[in-house]
């Protein structure tokens, strides 16, 4: 069954395997203690710090090992406030960031900390320049991810680095979807990744700060990682995520362009074979092994179900698929279609028969969600109302699109219409919808019960 979720979690790598494995006999004791046990353990614990420090681009002493990429990001940001919090307590992050930055940034600011949240393209990058405006003589730190987890855009992090730079303020990277594929450029000041994400084990983070970078540890602390991350370390799953991380680096130029082509293949043929569909994310500066797209008229989780029977194992950034049914905040900054979306993200070694295949059996999938939920076959034809309204109160994603998609035939070109909807996908994929139909949105209103959305259409 191929699994392309490799943005999630990685396959365990084989070298990972084999390490932990080896490791287990020999990386028990703790490594603090200066006995035989203790020494051969440190020996392990010191090999794999210098593995991964050369995977980063670090020094040794720079890096330390923590339980999960999580806990990386968040005692990097919390750290790192601590450290400067006589400079101010003002926090920048981009509007895209991996949960748990965003979720550090909340709990920041409901602490007394300011925010500034900055905007992304459609591609769903950032701007430089946009950075160099947020910051403020109160600026802590910055936060800036290498690349995007659900649509694979590489962000400007050399850019923004030197931005902060310039300004004085400390830059922390979230590499965990880029750092399997080269070393983050730029002069960033703390980084953190996520083993899982390359093939290592889960449960192993890594945390790398700058020497010269102010930083204060949160909470209690003791003598392990430079203070930084309390209790035992985990020696045979740090061995191992430093071992899968050297082997994957060792094959990551061939490997990068050979499933490039692989993803271009899908965003090319998903685009040729499926109608009213939308690739999202930057086309050029992208992940190599990732792609997302969205399908007007699906319901997302009916799709993923529909293509797990099918043998594929894929993610999504549709609402839904969500157990709070909001949209993915990613998608929402972007301003793209977050219904019907789908994202594939290739390990290691997929073969070219498996994309092959995928591509194959999408497009009937896709026609027998959309048959089953009702969605117009047709472009509109012709009609003779002003204004129709559309009463989709109560109805989940993708209702509301699909009834508007067939009520623009009830009025002419020039005539509007207006959808009542509460679920909260409707804000983002009516005005989607709009652009890829090259309809014009005209806004929205609150109404009686739930909000109205208004649409003029044009052709």
């Amino acid at each position: 069954m191929p699994y392309f979720d490799a943005a999630s979690s990685a396959p365990l790598h084989p070298v990972a395997r084999q390490a932990l494995q080896a490791s287990l006999d020999e990386g028990w004791a703790d490594p603090a203690r200066l006995y035989r046990e203790g020494r051969r353990a440190r020996l392990l614990l010191d090999a794999a710090r210098e593995a991964a420090a050369e995977a980063v681009g670090c020094r040794p002493d720079e890096l330390s090992f923590t339980g999960s990429g999580t806990r990386a990001v968040h005692l990097g940001i919390y750290g790192s406030l601590s450290g400067r919090r006589r400079v101010g307590r003002h926090l920048v992050v981009s509007a895209v960031e991996h949960s748990s930055v965003l979720h550090s940034a909340a709990s920041h600011e409901s602490d007394g900390g300011s925010v500034t949240e900055v905007a992304v393209d459609r591609t769903g990058r950032v701007s430089p320049d946009a950075y160099a405006a947020a910051l403020r003589p109160d600026t802590a730190l910055a936060c800036l991810q290498s690349a995007n987890h659900e649509v694979g855009t590489v962000q400007p992090v050399a850019e923004v680095a030197e931005v902060c730079r310039a300004a004085g303020v400390p830059l922390l990277v979230d590499a965990a979807q880029s750092l399997a594929w080269g070393p983050v450029e730029g002069a960033w000041s703390a980084l953190a990744a996520s083993a899982h994400k390359w093939g290592g084990p889960a449960g192993v983070g890594l945390l790398a700060v700058r020497k010269g970078v102010r930083f204060a540890p949160q909470g209690p602390v003791d003598e392990r990682e430079s203070g930084r991350v309390p209790g035992f370390e985990n020696i045979p799953a740090i061995v191992a995520a430093a071992a899968s991380l050297r082997a994957v680096r060792a094959g990551a130029e061939a490997e990068s362009a050979r499933l490039r082509a692989l993803v271009e293949r899908i965003r090319g043929r998903v685009v040729e074979l499926v109608p009213d569909v939308e690739v999202v994310g930057d086309a050029v500066r992208r992940l190599p092994h990732l792609v997302t797209f969205s399908c007007l008229y699906v319901d997302g989780e009916t799709l993923l179900h529909e293509l797990d029977r099918a043998e594929f194992s894929v993610s999504s950034g549709s609402s839904c698929t969500s157990s709070t049914l909001t949209p993915s905040h990613v998608l929402r900054a972007m301003g793209v279609l977050s219904e019907g979306n789908v994202r594939v993200s290739l390990p290691v070694g997929t073969s070219a028969q498996d994309v092959d295949r995928f591509i194959e059996v999408l497009p009937g999938i896709v026609a027998s969600v959309r048959s089953t939920l009702g969605a117009p076959a047709a472009a509109a034809g012709p009609g003779d109302s002003a204004e129709f309204t559309v009463d989709s109160l109560g109805r989940l994603c993708p209702i509301p699109v699909i009834e508007l998609a067939k009520a623009i035939g009830h009025v002419p070109v020039g005539g509007t219409v207006t959808v009542l909807a509460d679920d909260e996908a409707a804000r983002l994929d009516i005005p989607a919808w709009c652009e890829m139909r090259g309809q014009e949105y005209l806004g929205e209103h609150p109404a009686a019960a739930g909000t109205a959305y208004r649409v003029r259409r044009v052709s």
